[in-house]
């Protein structure tokens, strides 16, 4: 028979009123999130961006995904506009895709391996794709909370293991 003895760690938390944006960078940091990437073809030509506050499961009825966005990005207003945005989860790897889709002021699909399925543009080797349309918009401080609704999907993570973004590295997962 084997006995298990808890132990009871006694610390002593206290909580801070500095919610300044550096403070709140560094705490939400800590906890992962997954890469996505958002992209299609548009008036003005293809528009893309890179979002690591992207969340799945925000509802399965309808089924919708949200993504936050800065009220000052430069790309998202012309996004918005298209019929359809391809939304590519990236894979592990994938990394300095993200970074040249949030670069300014350079070609962000130059030498990317893409694909197109309607105005939805999609990164290939990604883990995931969604075929989304914008649902609702609702301003949140200095972001935008978009709500997309998903149409369609290809899931390739039998194959690709989801990029993870944490403490502003790009992560693989390992399994234990």
């Amino acid at each position: 028979m084997t006995t298990l003895q808890a132990h009871e760690t006694h610390t002593t938390a206290q909580l801070s009123n500095d919610v300044s944006p550096l403070s709140l960078r560094s705490a939400f940091g800590q906890f992962p999130s997954g890469v996505a990437a958002l992209a299609a073809s548009t008036d003005r030509g293809p528009a893309g961006m890179a979002a690591s506050s992207f969340t799945v499961g925000v509802s399965l009825d309808p089924p919708l995904v949200s993504v936050a966005i800065q009220n000052n990005s430069e790309t998202w207003p012309t996004l918005q506009d298209s019929d359809s945005i391809g939304i590519s989860i990236l894979g592990e790897g994938q990394g300095p895709i993200a970074r040249q889709l949030a670069a300014k002021g350079i070609d962000r699909f130059e030498g990317l391996d893409l694909e197109a399925h309607g105005p939805s543009i999609f990164i290939n080797h990604a883990a995931l794709w969604l075929d989304t349309t914008v649902y609702a918009q609702y301003p949140a401080g200095d972001h935008v909370m978009v709500l997309l609704q998903v149409n369609n999907l290809a899931d390739f993570t039998n194959i690709h293991d989801p990029l993870v973004f944490h403490k502003s590295q790009f992560r693989n997962l390992e399994s234990i």
